[in-house]
């Protein structure tokens, strides 16, 4: 916690703007981001999103206030959250986008779920910082010859 009793996110102040230095930023953040969500850590996974965060997969649309709430509630947990490939990452100006595929176990309604999932991070640099606006997962399909 901060001196104004708030949470704080991982991300330290602002550094050169750099090809290297945001690829480096952005990978650091996303690593930080999977250790928040593996610790059910609302306040800290919260500071990684923009306040129009949403996150897309088969199940459709879910906004930033309603996925938080089910962390919240201990109704979805992660127990693991693991990177399979490096990520791709991509910057635009203030625009960056993540893909990397993702392993994860997640426990929603009592049920496990291991999955195997291609992500894609969407974040905007925002007063120096960098926040996620968009999470597409999708399944990864099964090795050629399961």
């Amino acid at each position: 916690m901060g001196e104004s009793g708030e949470y704080e996110t991982a991300e330290p102040a602002p550094h050169r703007r750099t090809p290297g230095a945001d690829h480096a930023r952005l990978t650091a953040i996303v690593d930080d981001w999977a250790a928040a969500i593996v610790a059910n850590d609302t306040a800290r996974i919260a500071g990684f999103m923009a306040d129009e965060w949403v996150i897309v997969s088969e199940s459709g649309i879910t906004d930033r206030k309603a996925f938080l709430a089910l962390v919240a509630s201990g109704d979805l947990t992660h127990s693991a959250m693991e990177a399979v490939t490096p990520p791709r990452v991509r910057v635009h100006g203030d625009t960056a986008l993540l893909t990397a595929r993702i392993t994860n176990t997640a426990h929603y309604g009592g049920q496990r779920f291991d999955a195997d999932e291609w992500t894609t991070d969407v974040f905007v640099r925002r007063d120096g910082h960098w926040r996620c606006v968009l999470s597409h997962i999708t399944p990864a399909a099964p090795p050629t010859g399961s």
